[in-house]
């Protein structure tokens, strides 16, 4: 089995990450997340879908090509000029494009939970974690990636990965399993 042969990458992708690059926006999700983030989705008829952290769209191109027609998802970004290139390259009704701060939309939302939860950014992943799993319906997903070292990350994140995986390890409200895999990957199922 070769795992990076990718034989259902969205339509749009291409154009996302070229869009992407132009930026020189380097926290993209890639191809393995996708490709599981899709079938995770799929998994999930009539989902209710959170993201948060659309950045460009590209993990937004996956999860939607595993949504059925009545699925919805609500993508969550703070940088308007990613979640322009999203909205251009995804238009689809039943996606809510969110243009806010991630900190503030997981303290004021009061709406319906969600079958599943990409968390993709700080809010939601590092912080304001219990705010982001409160919304995940029992039997829902909650998936996170970057848990191996990242070029990209800050001095001292190291720390803080190592410690959020041992509360989540610590936990007895959901069931996880870690993938030494792609960026190192999390899913956690609300019990």
């Amino acid at each position: 089995m070769q795992d990076e042969i990718f034989t259902d990458i969205p339509v749009q992708y291409e154009s996302i990450q070229a869009a992407t690059k132009a930026l020189s926006f380097n926290m993209a999700s890639d191809l393995f997340t996708g490709s599981l983030l899709k079938t995770l989705v799929a998994s999930k008829p009539c989902a209710r879908i959170l993201e948060l952290g659309t950045g460009s769209g590209l993990a937004t191109s996956w999860i939607l090509q595993g949504m059925d027609e009545d699925a919805i998802l609500v993508t969550v970004e703070n940088n308007a000029v990613l979640l322009e290139i999203a909205q251009q390259q995804l238009n689809d009704n039943r996606i809510d494009f969110v243009l806010a701060d991630g900190y503030q939309w997981l303290s004021e939302y009061k709406g319906k939970q969600f079958d599943l939860v990409f968390a993709d950014a700080m809010p939601g992943k590092y912080d304001l974690f219990e705010e982001a799993l409160a919304m995940v319906k029992t039997g829902g997903f909650y998936i996170i990636d970057d848990m191996r070292p990242q070029p990209n990350w800050p001095e001292g994140h190291a720390e803080r990965v190592d410690n959020f995986i041992q509360m989540l390890e610590n936990r007895n409200d959901i069931t996880l399993t870690k993938l030494n895999w792609s960026t190192g990957i999390i899913i956690c199922v609300k019990v």
